[in-house]
């Protein structure tokens, strides 16, 4: 996609705060979706979040978001959502007022407010809760009542830092529920996670970064399939493997070969997969093993993360 007609766009984007770089050189075009940016703290990804809502200004480049500029935060927020990771409430609001106020901030007549109030609260399963304190909410709570205020006037990008942050198992379930939905209603959704596979389940995009730099980008398995240079595993379960690992360890693009623990398989990594697969077909036809299957068993964001980022060859 071009960044013309992208809904978020960065452009030759660069932040320092002082001495110090927040992101550097990002050529960037967000579509419609889920795109998640993936990356160890202090890799650019809040940077980047807060670049797209208007709370930062790039050092250098230029970025639009709905094709405006985000310089006027009081303009951009009636068409963007943002969830920051941090906890930050006024003192003694209830969840109900933190939602409903903020809609009146923006504008909106006190009958619509508490009606759109009504349905974020309700989209995130807070109802019961919405009179308490927010002081008195757990971490999990909190999250889900930030939530809430950033969708509760529709808006058309959502910027979500960290969304799933102090969720048990299924509340998370439920916010990527809402997730894919949001998406599914046209909404382009941008979110961060160290979460990596809720990531892959979650996300039609990714955007891995490290130290201030965009590493990779795509649909996860056309990342993958792009990465020559790193060995790919693969998983093989047949009736033979002592005999399979005796005939691969005499390729030269096979660097690793380990049995899987239930002794009826292997994972095999190599430089080469489409040699490998080849061998794997010759060796079946002749009838020397038995496959019962063959699968990538590192074709997900972790894996590719580890890769381009933890130094993984």
């Amino acid at each position: 996609m071009s960044a013309a007609a992208a809904p978020l766009a960065f452009a030759g984007v660069s932040k320092f705060y002082g001495e110090v770089l927040g992101v550097n050189r990002i050529d960037l075009a967000v579509g419609a979706g889920i795109t998640a940016l993936v990356g160890p703290n202090g890799s650019g990804k809040s940077t980047l979040m807060n670049l797209a809502a208007g709370l930062l200004r790039p050092t250098e480049g230029r970025v639009e978001v709905l094709g405006a500029s985000p310089d006027r935060p009081e303009i951009l927020f009636r068409r963007l959502g943002y969830c920051t990771q941090y906890e930050s409430f006024p003192r003694g609001m209830t969840g109900w007022d933190f939602v409903h106020l903020y809609l009146r901030l923006h504008g909106l007549a006190f009958a619509e407010a508490e009606r759109l109030a009504r349905l974020a609260i309700e989209r995130v399963d807070l109802v019961d809760a919405a009179t308490r304190r927010v002081a008195a909410y757990s971490k999990g709570m909190k999250q889900r009542i930030k939530l809430a205020q950033a969708i509760a006037h529709d808006p058309e990008v959502l910027i979500l830092d960290e969304p799933l942050n102090g969720l048990d198992p299924l509340a998370r379930s439920e916010v990527i529920a809402l997730f894919r939905a949001l998406a599914q209603e046209g909404r382009h959704v941008v979110l961060s996670s160290h979460i990596l596979h809720e990531v892959d389940l979650l996300s039609d995009r990714v955007v891995l970064m490290s130290a201030g730099y965009v590493v990779a980008e795509g649909e996860i398995h056309g990342v993958r399939s792009e990465m020559d240079e790193h060995p790919m595993q693969i998983m093989v379960r047949c009736d033979q493997p002592g005999r399979l690992a005796a005939r691969i360890f005499e390729q030269d693009h096979v660097v690793e070969v380990k049995l899987h623990e239930d002794r009826l398989g292997l994972f095999v990594r190599t430089r080469d997969a489409e040699r490998f697969y080849l061998l794997l077909n010759e060796l079946v036809t002749r009838g020397e093993i038995s496959v019962d299957a063959v699968a990538p068993a590192d074709d997900d964001v972790e894996a590719v993360y580890q890769y381009l980022i933890g130094g993984d060859s």
